[in-house]
C-alpha cells in the first residue's frame, strides 16, 4: 500500500504543482498521513478507528450507520461502554478542536484557569466574529484589526503559550477554514460554535459545543455526549436547475422544525448523495444546526475525494479509499427515522421570516407575503457565510449577474458578498467572479461572518423599520442581522439571492418570470450552471496562519486588570449541600428564546472575554409574559420595573437566589456558552422550560446551574412572575430522579410540581463542585 500513496502524493504534486498551503507530507509508514500539512506529526489512526468499531459492532451484533461507525470509533472504552441511542452517556476521545475569536477568549481564559501548560490535541483559533461590515473588505479588516488589537493579541499569544494553531483576522471562516485544511473523512471534531457541523460534508463527525466542553478536550479529559439517535435522509434523483443543495436543508427544516433534530445525528445516503459537491454536502450540515441537530454527516464518497485532491489532500483520499467500509454505512442499518427527498422533484426553497423553519416554495413567496403583510420589496441581497460561500456557490451566484449584465440590469437591491475564506477570495478574484459580483452592483465584504452574526454596521434603514433582506445565511431569528426587530430576513441559495436582489421583490420567480431589460426587451434568467471546484489549482491569497511555537512556555500571556475587553476569571462557588429555597423568578420568559435572546451579538461581541461587562445584555432580548416587553422585569424587592441585568444584579448584591423560566427549546441557535455563564455570574441557580436545546442545556451544566424541565409542560402556566420557588430534595440528587418543586403564591397558597432533568453522576458533580472547571480542579489536587 505504501507505494500507492506515495505515488499517489508525487502524482498529485507534478500535476498541480505543490503550493505553499495545502500539499500535506506523506510519512513513510502505513497510514502515517498527517491530519493537515500545519501539523505533519499529528496522523490519523484509521487503524484506531477500525478497532473500536470491530469491538461495537461484535458487541451490538447489528449492523452500523455512519454516524455510528464514526462516533463509536472514538469511543474511550469501547470494551465496556454502555451504549444505548438517546440514553446512556458516551465519553469520546475527539480527533481535534476548532475555536472562533468570540467563543475562543472565554475558551482560553477557562483552559488558562485549570493550569495546564498545553493542549493535548490538535487545537486552532480561528479569527472571524470580529469584523464588522461597513464600506469594504479591506478597510473594514484594517478597522477591525485595529480596535481588537488587544484580544488578536490574547489570542495569537495565548495560541502560542498553550500549543494552539492562530488563524489571524483576514483568513476567512472558521468553518471554511476547517473543510479546507481540518476536516476529512472519519475526524471527530468539536468546535465552539454551533455551525461547526459544516465538516460533516467532508464525512466528519464535527459536533458544536461550549468553550468548557472544548476546554475538557484540550486538557486530554473524555469529553461526554449522550448517545445520539441517528435521522436518516435518504436521497434519490438528482439536483437540477436552480435548485440546490441549500434546498435540502430548507426543505428538512420545513420537514423536522427547530427541534425536531434535538438529540440526534442527520445522516444523508442514498444514491441522491453523488449528485452534490463536496461543498454543497458542507452548506447541508452546516444548516443542520437551525434543526437542533448534534450533527449532520455524509458517507465519504468520489466528490469528496475530488475535493480533498484540490485542497491539496490527494494523500488522506487514498488513505480514506483503503478504509472506506468505515465511512460508509452498513447494508441493512437502521435509523431511528427516516426522509425521503427525490431531489429530481425539489424546487427552490426560501425560508422564513423570523425562523429558519418557516419553509416556503420560491414560487409561492410573493403570494403568501402579500397576504401575511410582509414587506414584499427587497431593501439589501446578502450572499456568503460560511454556509454558502464555496467557489461553486459564488460561480453559480456570477452565472446569475452576468445574464443580467448582458441586458443592461444591475441589482436593484443592494448587494453584498461575503467571501467564506482568504483561498475563496484569492480564487474568486483570479478567476473573475468578484469583479461580475461587483459589476452588478455588489459590495465585496472581509472574508468574516460580517452580517450572518450581526457584524453589520447598516445605514440604509432606521431601527425600527418594517423591511425584507434576503440572504444565502442559516439563522434569521428576530433582529439576527442588523439588531432590528423589524427586519424580515429571509434564508435561500446564494443564487435565488441573487435573481432576488436583481428584481428586487420577493414577487419575482425565477423560474418562470420574465425580467426586462435596458433595452425594454423581456428575458427570462437561464439556470446558473458553474464549476464546482476551479479548473486552476485554488490561489491560497496571503498566508494568514501563525503556528505555534515547539515551545510556548516562555511566551507572556496579558491581561491588563483595567482592561474593558479581557477578564481573568474567578471560580464561581460551590453548592453549599443546601436546597434552594425562595428563589425569586428574574423573568418568565413568553416564547422563542433563542441565545441571542439571551445573550445578544452585533455589538456585545466585543465583550466576550470580559464576563462581567457582557453579562450587562442578559436576556436583554426575551420577551416577559408579565407585560409583554423585552429587558423589562419586576423587581420582587422593589416592586419597580427594570432591565434584566440590572435586576439580575440588584438580586445577586441583596443575597438572593434566583430562577429563568422558559418556553421549549431554551437557548436554540448559537452555541455560546456566555448564555450559561452571564446568569451564573449574576446570581442565577436554576432555568426551568418545557425543553432545552442540546448544546446549552449542556453549557448549562458546566457552569453549575440547574437546567430542569417541566415533568408536565402544562406546569409552566402555575407559575406566575411574582412567586417563589423552592427546589428540595437534592441532597439525594441523582441520575433519573426527578426534583421537586415547590411553588409559593403571593397569597400564601403553596403547589408542589415535579422537575425532570438528565444530568449524570458526572455532571452531579459539576453542579456539587460549582462548575465543571471546578471539578476539573479537585481531580487535579487529587491525583497530585
Amino acid at each position: 500500500k505504501v507505494p500507492v500513496l506515495i505515488l499517489s502524493f508525487f502524482q498529485h504534486a507534478l500535476n498541480s504543482g505543490i503550493r505553499r498551503y495545502h500539499v500535506a507530507p506523506v510519512l513513510c509508514q502505513r497510514a502515517k498521513v498527517a491530519m493537515s500539512h500545519f501539523e505533519p506529526n499529528e496522523h490519523i489512526n484509521y487503524e484506531k478507528l477500525e478497532k473500536n468499531i470491530n469491538i461495537v459492532r461484535k458487541r451490538l451484533d447489528r449492523p452500523l450507520t455512519l454516524s455510528e461507525k464514526i462516533v463509536y470509533g472514538h469511543l474511550d472504552d469501547p470494551a465496556t461502554q454502555e451504549i444505548e441511542r438517546g440514553k446512556t452517556y458516551l465519553r469520546l476521545r475527539p480527533d481535534r478542536v476548532a475555536m472562533q475569536d468570540a467563543t475562543a477568549q472565554m475558551a482560553m481564559l477557562q483552559f488558562i484557569s485549570s493550569g495546564l501548560p498545553k493542549v493535548a490535541v490538535p487545537s486552532t483559533i480561528h479569527c472571524d466574529h470580529l469584523i464588522e461590515a461597513q464600506s469594504g473588505g479591506e478597510k473594514d479588516l484594517q478597522r477591525a484589526k485595529d480596535i481588537n488589537q488587544e484580544v488578536y493579541n490574547f489570542l495569537a499569544t495565548a495560541g502560542a503559550k498553550y500549543g494552539v494553531g492562530f488563524w489571524k483576522p483576514g483568513s476567512g471562516i472558521i468553518h471554511q477554514i476547517i473543510l479546507e485544511n481540518y476536516s476529512y473523512p472519519g475526524v471527530m471534531l468539536i468546535g465552539t460554535d454551533s455551525h461547526t457541523p459544516n465538516g460533516g460534508g467532508l464525512g466528519g463527525i464535527c459536533i458544536g459545543v461550549g468553550g468548557a466542553d472544548a476546554v475538557d478536550v484540550m486538557a486530554g479529559i473524555p469529553w461526554e455526549l449522550k448517545c445520539p439517535k441517528v435521522i436518516g435522509v435518504k436521497l434519490t434523483g438528482k439536483l437540477s436547475g436552480w435548485s440546490s443543495p441549500k434546498d435540502v436543508i430548507l426543505k428538512v427544516a420545513g420537514v423536522l422544525t427547530v427541534k425536531g433534530g434535538t438529540g440526534a445525528i442527520i445522516e444523508y445516503h442514498g444514491p441522491g448523495v453523488d449528485s452534490i459537491s463536496c461543498t454543497g454536502m458542507a452548506t447541508i450540515c452546516n444548516m443542520g444546526a437551525e434543526i437542533g441537530a448534534t450533527t449532520s454527516v455524509f458517507p465519504y464518497n468520489a466528490r469528496m475525494k475530488k475535493y480533498l485532491g484540490k485542497t491539496g489532500r490527494a494523500d488522506i483520499a487514498a488513505l480514506a479509499d483503503e478504509f472506506q467500509q468505515h465511512l460508509v454505512p452498513d447494508s441493512g442499518c437502521q435509523y431511528d427515522r427516516v426522509i425521503e427527498i427525490n431531489l429530481s422533484e425539489l424546487k427552490p426553497h426560501i425560508n422564513g421570516p423570523f425562523t429558519p423553519d418557516l419553509a416556503h416554495p420560491v414560487s409561492d413567496i410573493g403570494a403568501v407575503a402579500e397576504k401575511e403583510g410582509w414587506p414584499v420589496d427587497i431593501r439589501v441581497g446578502l450572499i456568503g457565510s460560511c454556509t454558502n460561500s464555496s467557489y461553486e456557490d459564488m460561480g453559480r451566484s456570477a452565472a446569475v449577474a452576468k445574464q443580467a449584465l448582458a441586458h443592461g440590469l444591475k441589482c436593484k437591491s443592494k448587494f453584498t458578498i461575503t467571501p467564506g475564506s482568504e483561498q475563496i477570495r484569492a480564487t474568486i478574484e483570479r478567476d473573475g467572479y468578484a469583479q461580475i459580483l461587483r459589476d452588478v452592483g455588489g459590495l465585496v465584504l472581509a472574508n468574516a461572518c460580517g452580517p450572518c452574526i450581526g457584524q453589520w454596521d447598516r445605514k440604509d434603514i432606521k431601527k425600527g423599520e418594517k423591511n425584507t433582506i434576503v440572504t444565502s445565511y442559516n439563522r434569521n431569528f428576530t433582529g439576527r442581522n442588523d439588531a432590528n426587530p423589524e427586519t424580515h430576513a429571509f434564508v435561500t441559495s446564494p443564487e435565488i439571492v441573487t435573481a432576488l436582489s436583481i428584481a428586487g421583490t420577493l414577487k419575482f420567480n425565477p423560474e418562470t418570470d420574465y425580467l426586462t431589460g435596458a433595452d425594454g426587451k423581456k428575458f427570462k434568467l437561464e439556470a446558473p450552471d458553474a464549476d464546482e471546484l476551479p479548473k486552476l489549482d485554488f490561489d491560497p491569497g496571503q498566508d494568514t496562519y501563525q503556528y505555534p511555537p515547539k515551545d510556548g512556555s516562555g511566551q507572556h500571556v496579558d491581561v491588563s486588570p483595567t482592561s474593558q475587553r479581557l477578564q481573568l476569571l474567578e471560580p464561581f462557588d460551590k453548592w453549599d449541600g443546601k436546597d434552594l429555597e425562595d428563589m425569586l423568578i428574574l423573568i418568565k420568559v413568553k416564547g422563542k428564546c433563542t441565545t441571542d435572546h439571551i445573550s445578544a451579538a452585533g455589538p456585545w461581541l466585543k465583550f466576550r472575554g470580559h464576563l462581567d461587562n457582557i453579562s450587562n445584555n442578559l436576556l436583554i432580548g426575551a420577551i416577559n409574559i408579565e407585560n409583554g416587553k423585552a429587558n423589562s422585569v419586576r423587581n420582587a424587592l422593589t416592586q419597580e420595573f427594570g432591565p434584566v441585568p440590572d435586576t439580575a444584579r440588584y438580586y445577586k448584591k441583596m443575597g438572593v437566589k434566583w430562577a429563568v423560566i422558559g418556553d421549549e427549546n431554551y437557548g436554540e441557535g448559537s452555541s455560546r456558552e456566555h448564555a450559561a455563564l452571564e446568569p451564573r455570574h449574576l446570581g442565577g441557580r436554576v432555568i426551568i422550560t418545557k425543553s432545552f436545546a442540546r448544546i446549552h442545556e449542556t453549557n448549562l451544566k458546566k457552569q453549575g446551574l440547574l437546567p430542569l424541565t417541566f415533568a408536565d409542560p402544562a406546569d409552566y402556566n402555575k407559575i406566575h412572575p411574582v412567586d417563589k420557588l423552592s427546589i428540595v430534595g437534592l441532597a439525594d440528587f441523582t441520575p433519573g430522579k426527578p426534583l421537586k418543586c415547590i411553588i409559593k403564591h403571593p397569597n400564601g397558597s403553596q403547589e408542589t410540581i415535579m422537575l425532570n432533568h438528565t444530568f449524570n453522576e458526572s455532571q452531579i458533580e459539576w453542579f456539587q463542585a460549582g462548575s465543571a472547571l471546578n471539578r476539573m480542579k479537585e481531580l487535579q489536587q487529587k491525583s497530585s
